[in-house]
C-alpha cells in the first residue's frame, strides 16, 4: 500500500465520518421525536436535513471562552486528545469488502495489523485522557466531578470489554478484523453470536457505557453536574468532543457487526458490503432507541453492577469458552 494511499484513505474517513457525526446528531433528534411523539427538526431545510449546517455555523461563529485561571493549553489539548483517538481507532477496522474502482482494487482499511482488536481497544482506552484533561484544566468544580466520574466509569467499562471480546478472540484464535470477519463467512450459523451471546451483550454494556450514551452517560450528567468535564466547554473545542462521541458510536457499532455478526461477507442474495451497512445502520439505531427507553442509572448502581454483575459474568464466559475448546 503506497503512502498516498493511506492518506487518501485517511482523509475519506475523516470527511466521511465527521459529515456522519453531525448527521448522527439529526437521526438521534428525528428518531427521538418521532419516539416520544416529538417533530423533531422541521424548519431548517426540507424535513430539517439543513439544522446539522446551520448547528455547524452556530459552532463556528460562537465565542471560544476559557476560564479564568485555566491551563490554557491543556484546556484546548483535550478536546484534541477526544477526536484524535476516536479517529485512529479506526484505522485497523475494514468498512467494507475490497472492490473495484477504475480497474484498481480498493480495500477499506488503513492498517490490516495483526492486533487489529486489541489495537482499538488500546486507542479507545487512551481517549479517556480527553475527559480527564478537560476535567482538570478547566478550573471549575462541576468538571472536575465530571472528570472524576468519567475515569472511574471508563476505567471499569475497559476491564468488561477487554474480557467479553477475550472469548471471541480464543474461539477464532487471531486479533485481526480480517481473520475474525473471515473465519465467519461460510455460513450465517458461524456468527460469533450463537457461539458468544452472553459476550455480545457484555461487550455491548460495556461499549454503551464507555461512549457515553443513555442510560450509561454519567460522563456528561446534565441533571447533576452542569454538563460534567465539558461545562465550561464552547463553540468548536466543546464540537470536538461531540465529533469524538459520535465518531466512537460508529466504530463500535463496526467492532459489533465485524466480531459477532459475520462483518461484511454477504448474506444470501445481500452483498457483503450492504450487509455491513445495514448491521451498522440497526446499531446506530439501537443506540437512540436505548436512549428513547430507559432511564439513567445512579453512579453508584453502575459501577456495582459493573464490578459485581457485568466482570464476574465476563471471567465466567472465559472460563466456560476455554473449557469447551480443551
Amino acid at each position: 500500500m503506497s503512502f498516498l494511499e493511506i492518506i487518501i484513505k485517511i482523509i475519506v474517513i475523516l470527511l466521511v465520518f465527521s459529515a456522519l457525526a453531525g448527521y448522527g446528531t439529526y437521526l438521534d433528534r428525528k428518531i427521538l421525536g418521532l419516539m416520544q411523539k416529538r417533530l423533531g427538526p422541521t424548519h431548517v431545510g426540507p424535513w430539517g436535513l439543513l439544522q446539522v449546517l446551520a448547528d455547524g455555523i452556530k459552532l463556528f461563529l460562537k465565542e471560544d471562552i476559557a476560564p479564568q485561571n485555566a491551563n490554557r493549553f491543556i484546556f484546548m489539548l483535550a478536546p484534541v486528545v477526544a477526536v484524535a483517538t476516536a479517529f485512529i481507532a479506526m484505522a485497523p477496522v475494514p468498512f467494507l469488502p475490497e472492490f473495484k474502482l477504475f480497474g484498481e482494487t480498493i480495500r477499506p482499511i488503513v492498517a490490516d495489523i495483526n492486533v487489529g482488536l486489541l489495537f482499538v481497544l488500546s486507542v479507545g482506552a487512551v481517549g479517556m485522557y480527553g475527559p480527564l484533561l478537560a476535567g482538570m484544566s478547566s478550573n471549575s468544580k462541576y468538571s472536575l466531578i465530571g472528570a472524576a466520574r468519567a475515569v472511574s466509569q471508563l476505567l471499569s467499562f475497559e476491564v468488561v470489554s477487554g474480557l467479553a471480546i477475550l472469548a471471541p478472540i480464543m474461539i477464532v484464535g487471531s486479533l485481526s478484523l480480517i481473520d475474525i470477519n473471515n473465519y465467519q463467512q461460510d455460513s450465517i450459523f458461524d456468527w460469533l453470536i450463537f457461539s458468544q451471546p452472553l459476550a455480545f451483550l457484555l461487550f455491548l454494556i460495556a461499549g454503551y457505557a464507555e461512549t457515553n450514551r443513555t442510560p450509561f452517560d454519567l460522563l456528561e450528567h446534565e441533571a447533576e453536574i452542569v454538563a460534567g468535564y465539558i461545562t465550561e466547554y464552547s463553540g468548536l473545542k466543546w464540537g470536538m468532543f461531540f465529533i469524538g462521541e459520535y465518531a466512537n458510536m460508529f466504530t463500535l457499532s463496526f467492532i459489533i457487526a465485524i466480531v459477532f455478526f459475520g462483518g461484511f461477507n454477504p448474506i444470501g442474495f445481500i452483498p457483503g458490503g450492504i450487509a455491513i451497512l445495514l448491521k451498522v445502520a440497526f446499531f446506530i439505531f439501537l443506540f437512540v432507541w436505548t436512549r428513547a427507553t430507559f432511564p439513567h442509572v445512579r453512579p453508584d448502581q453502575l459501577m456495582s453492577v459493573c464490578w459485581k454483575v457485568l466482570m464476574p459474568l465476563a471471567i465466567i464466559n472465559i472460563l466456560i469458552t476455554g473449557l469447551v475448546l480443551i
